[in-house]
């Protein structure tokens, strides 16, 4: 199991990012949350394991393709403390 901590900037905020996420979440065998952060970026933080974590950030990028212009992902152990995908406001 694996936890990734990706920071999306560009057009983020305001475009439903963060319920897309929550929505193409549904499909996958993956916790974590998304949240806007005050500097105008999304993050998002996935947990499960590494095929599957992929396969997921890579169907929310596809989702949200126009309107991401950068990523960084930070890789680590899971934690284990989401009992599923939500939202945070």
């Amino acid at each position: 199991m694996i936890r990734k901590t990706v920071i999306y900037s560009g057009r983020v905020q305001g475009v439903f990012f963060r319920a897309t996420a929550r929505e193409v979440s549904h499909g996958f065998d993956v916790t974590g949350t998304v949240r806007n952060v005050s500097d105008g970026t999304v993050e998002l933080v996935v947990e499960g394991e590494l095929e599957e974590v992929d396969r997921f950030l890579r169907a929310v990028e596809r989702a949200k393709a126009g309107c991401i212009a950068g990523t960084k992902v930070d890789v680590g152990a899971a934690s284990g403390e989401f009992g599923g995908f939500v939202v945070r406001y």
